[in-house]
């Protein structure tokens, strides 16, 4: 199914190559958190499918506000969401749950869920090169963001050491 999506995505978003990559680097990184993190196998499709579609919101926000900021993507991204996801054989909670955590992955305080606070680790450790981050940023990002064991390893091992 995650390849049906990222497939599916890859078309949402064609002749964007940068939306493209980093969708992939952010399911990549969610991927492997959320494996190291001994999930049941439900929690980890949520994960990956979440990581995947993330971002559906940016095109609709730049077509109406002209602004891919983030308060903007998580406003139009759940129904977009549904939208996408609308042909697959996925159960209404696994749905619902890819919607919410669309719709607050660029809120960070309240992260409620294991789900969620790897979708948030994973968009920065792409974010951080995409948007060159400094020093202080990651630290910061570090001492208040990240919670889990390999989350914290590789923003270590790509950007502290």
């Amino acid at each position: 199914m995650t390849e049906q999506l990222l497939y599916d995505m890859i078309l949402y978003f064609e002749n964007d190559p940068k939306r493209i990559h980093h969708l992939i680097k952010v399911y990549e990184f969610g991927k492997l958190i959320a494996r190291n993190e001994n999930l049941d196998k439900k929690t980890i499709q949520t994960i990956e499918l979440a990581c995947l579609i993330h971002d559906c919101g940016i095109k609709i926000a730049e077509r109406l506000e002209h602004s891919s900021a983030g308060p903007l993507q998580e406003k139009y991204g759940p129904e977009i969401v549904y939208q996408l996801l609308s042909n697959y054989p996925l159960e209404d909670d696994i749905k619902n749950r890819i919607a919410y955590l669309v719709g607050h992955h660029h809120t960070y305080i309240n992260i409620t869920g294991l789900d969620y606070q790897i979708l948030v680790e994973a968009d920065f450790l792409v974010n951080i090169l995409e948007d060159n981050m400094t020093i202080d940023q990651i630290n910061l990002i570090k001492n208040n963001i990240f919670k889990t064991k390999m989350g914290i390893f590789l923003l270590d091992t790509l950007y502290l050491k």
